[in-house]
């Protein structure tokens, strides 16, 4: 019996553990990337964003990542970010449901496309609130002349997701044996 308790301790704690590595990585725009004559519209059609996703954009430095309400959104209003970002590649975590909004704080660049609405689902059950706050840019450690290798397509799973299965045939053997 005690061997029993333990075996379903470990795989809780595991399950537990690995859950969060399931999140996906979005490259907003994939290899068109942050830019002026990317229709973000339709890279966004048949997406499911969740909260613990992230948002990756990636940009040369005539651009910026603006987090903003809905009015400023609709309106291409700049100025009154919420949040922003110019180093040329800002990782988004998804940490709230609901609608998310996100322009380029260059005068002109929403007008000419440089806009993204995202929903997240996620978080408390029925929780459908568009008054949600948002989340919080996340700049890269380091310079903005710092590159890093990011995932090139648009939904790319986080690579413990191997980790996880790998455990769970694992955990799962322990109970067949």
């Amino acid at each position: 019996m005690e061997n029993y308790s333990a075996r379903i301790l470990c795989l809780i704690l595991i399950t537990c553990a690995a859950v969060p590595s399931l999140a996906t990585v979005y490259t907003v725009g994939d290899s068109g990337g942050w830019a002026l004559g990317v229709d973000y519209s339709s890279w966004t059609s048949g997406k499911t964003f969740n909260v613990g996703d992230s948002l990756v954009f990636n940009y040369q430095s005539s651009h910026t990542v603006d987090e903003v309400t809905a009015n400023d959104y609709s309106t291409c209003t700049v100025g009154s970010a919420i949040s922003t970002d110019n180093s040329g590649s800002t990782t988004i975590p998804l940490k709230t449901p609901g609608p998310h909004y996100f322009i380029c704080g260059v005068i002109g660049h929403c007008g000419g496309g440089m806009k993204l609405s995202v929903t997240v689902t996620g978080g408390v059950a029925g929780n459908g609130s568009t008054t949600t706050p948002p989340s919080t840019i996340t700049p890269p450690s380091g310079t903005a002349t710092t590159s890093s290798t990011l995932p090139s397509s648009s939904g790319t799973l986080s690579p413990f997701v191997a980790l996880f299965f790998t455990l769970m045939a694992v955990i799962f053997k322990l109970f067949l044996s």
